[in-house]
């Protein structure tokens, strides 16, 4: 199943997520259940979210996941949204 993992940073966050990031990637490519993923950008090209997409069995593995990931583990993200998805492209 695949899951679209849509989080949005806290205001003013930003060093948490350069400070976490190489742990993000690092959690991103041991899991082996990311299938994309790549952060949201504002207008000036600042990192001010995250979307994954994961392909996990269920969406308590896609729940699990996100809470072992590094940046929510720092408290970097304000929200974050698990949607089922449908690849069509």
């Amino acid at each position: 199943m695949l899951i679209a993992l849509i989080a949005r940073d806290k205001a003013g966050a930003l060093q948490t997520r350069l400070d976490t990031r190489d742990a993000h990637v690092a959690y991103l490519k041991e899991t082996g259940v990311v299938s994309q993923a790549g952060p949201l950008l504002d207008d000036a090209g600042q990192m001010i979210g995250s979307l994954v997409i994961l392909d996990v069995a269920d969406m308590q593995a896609a729940q699990d996941w996100a809470a072992g990931d590094p940046y929510a583990k720092a408290g970097l993200f304000a929200n974050v949204d698990l949607i089922p998805w449908k690849k069509v492209i």
